[in-house]
């Protein structure tokens, strides 16, 4: 069976757009992905290799074309300054579900725009896709990765023990689920 290709949006939020990823961003993919900081909680290492942000961006083209996911750019409009990216990845069909990431650049912290993103990203899913599940996963330790989910809705289901290593060091992942109808009473 061929895949069915996903229409990749671009999103307005009141602050925000979210685009598809294109290669004029592969710079500023860079600069966020090797940020040692900013990864401090992922289940990979920082990039030290620029040809790494290419990768990111075809790859990004090929989940929408693979029918598996959609992988969007966030700007801020007031100066259409690249913050971050958020996805729905593994989408499956058959169960009607996918799977939430994101990333953003240190200056975005604490502002919302994950949230306020994510808000739209998954706001287009649900009207868009015959989707009923999104799950997520965040380090233990990431308390304001946490605090995202849970204001989207996103309940805790379980402990992911021992389940990466994150810089030499074994961490636990929480998971979080987030279902339709869930969604639809907020």
């Amino acid at each position: 069976m061929a895949p069915v290709p996903l229409t990749t949006p671009t999103l307005r939020t009141s602050r925000l757009r979210l685009r598809p990823v294109t290669a004029d961003d592969a710079g500023a993919l860079f600069a966020l992905q090797s940020d040692a900081h900013v990864l401090r909680y992922w289940d990979s290492p920082p990039w030290a290799d620029p040809a790494r942000a290419d990768r990111f961006v075809a790859v990004s083209h090929q989940l929408a074309e693979e029918g598996t996911g959609v992988r969007l750019a966030v700007d801020r409009l007031a100066d259409s300054a690249f913050v971050g990216w958020c996805s729905l990845t593994r989408w499956q069909p058959v169960h009607r579900s996918a799977a939430l990431g994101y990333c953003y650049a240190e200056v975005a912290w604490g502002r919302g725009y994950a949230t306020e993103a994510a808000d739209a990203l998954l706001r287009w899913a649900f009207d868009s896709w015959d989707l009923n599940r999104v799950q997520a996963e965040t380090d233990t330790r990431n308390g304001a990765s946490a605090r995202v989910l849970e204001k989207l809705g996103f309940v805790r289901e379980g402990t992911l023990r021992e389940d990466c290593v994150v810089d030499g060091e074994v961490s636990d992942s929480w998971v979080f689920g987030l279902l339709r109808r869930d969604w639809r009473s907020r």
